[in-house]
């Protein structure tokens, strides 16, 4: 009797994914005594959005032979994630974080276990099983390339790889300069993963520190003059900025923010960004239509503890935006 293989994911994620611990109560990480566990990782929560949504979503990652990387599978797979191409590392750790319970509106500080985990080993062979004619959309983060050489060499083989085989391809920047050995290197890094991609979504600080240029036009140009399709800029609460060519005719246009009454906790908005503005894509809405969704979901993610948590379901978007339509 033959095993059941799953179908090819539509959808590919990559990178890292740890084991969080956030205090329970605010304070200082050294007063803390109770923490509550969940994951963490920028690329699995847009993997978790897309996958909450209605895509096929597969992720591919290494994780330790070790207790935690078992509670990532199985978080993972419980949110409908394909991980047939997460490979368990007998030899290295699952990374871990530990984060303040942030008084509201601040941002949390976190404490990270992560040098030399099993993700950090990344390389391109863990590509090696992937049919990337059968995907439709490849989603990239600046953080793997930050780990390691290796786990560099896997990121940019990905984004090649899937972009010859006709997926688009998303890049979020995701900025985390403490991994780096130098800020040139960085820039150049990704950059050129960018020039790699159909739509980049950066921060604006983000755009202006890879870039060099200052107004969001000129940083939208700098991606597109290197062979990007659209640049979504993330302005924070004042929504987002958006530059692109369709149909060979460029728009531009700011979409303001969506109101947010309370703002518990600020991690985890611009992948909310990064899922509503890649799924609406996906699901063939206009650039206008898309960077609403995003400026949508990344309110929605401030609003709840943890990083994924706000994330909805394809019924409660369709009832927000239904809302929306009619105010």
């Amino acid at each position: 009797m033959s095993a059941h293989v799953s179908p090819a994911p539509e959808l590919l994620t990559f990178g890292e994914a740890m084991a969080m611990f956030v205090a329970e109560n605010p304070g200082e990480l050294a007063d803390v005594e109770y923490f509550q566990r969940r994951i963490a990782g920028a690329d699995t929560n847009v993997a978790i959005g897309l996958a909450r949504l209605g895509f096929h979503v597969g992720w591919l990652s290494r994780v330790g032979d070790d207790g935690f990387g078992t509670f990532i599978r199985r978080t993972l797979e419980a949110e409908g994630l394909n991980c047939q191409h997460l490979a368990i590392d007998p030899d290295h750790p699952t990374g871990l974080l530990f984060k303040e319970r942030a008084l509201k509106g601040d941002d949390p500080r976190v404490t990270y276990f992560r040098r030399g985990s099993a993700a950090s080993h990344l390389a391109p062979t863990d590509a090696d099983a992937i049919d990337f004619p059968t995907l439709r959309h490849l989603h990239a983060t600046g953080i793997p390339p930050a780990l390691s050489s290796s786990a560099r060499a896997l990121s940019r083989h990905m984004l090649t790889q899937a972009r010859e085989a006709g997926a688009s391809v998303s890049f979020d920047p995701n900025l985390r300069p403490s991994l780096w050995s130098s800020e040139a290197e960085m820039r150049e890094t990704l950059n050129d993963l960018a020039a790699h991609s159909d739509w980049v979504l950066p921060g604006l600080a983000e755009g202006r520190l890879l870039t060099g240029r200052d107004s969001t036009e000129a940083i939208a140009d700098f991606y597109l003059e290197r062979g990007a399709k659209a640049v979504i800029i993330k302005l924070g609460p004042e929504g987002s900025y958006y530059r692109g060519t369709l149909d060979d005719r460029l728009e531009s246009f700011t979409l303001a923010g969506f109101p947010v009454a309370e703002v518990v906790d600020t991690v985890g908005a611009g992948d909310g960004f990064a899922v509503g503005v890649v799924s609406a894509l996906l699901d063939g809405r206009s650039p206008r239509e898309a960077v609403r969704r995003g400026n949508l979901i990344g309110a929605l993610a401030v609003q709840v503890v943890g990083d994924m948590e706000g994330l909805p379901s394809r019924d409660r978007l369709t009832a927000l935006e239904a809302e929306l339509s009619a105010q």
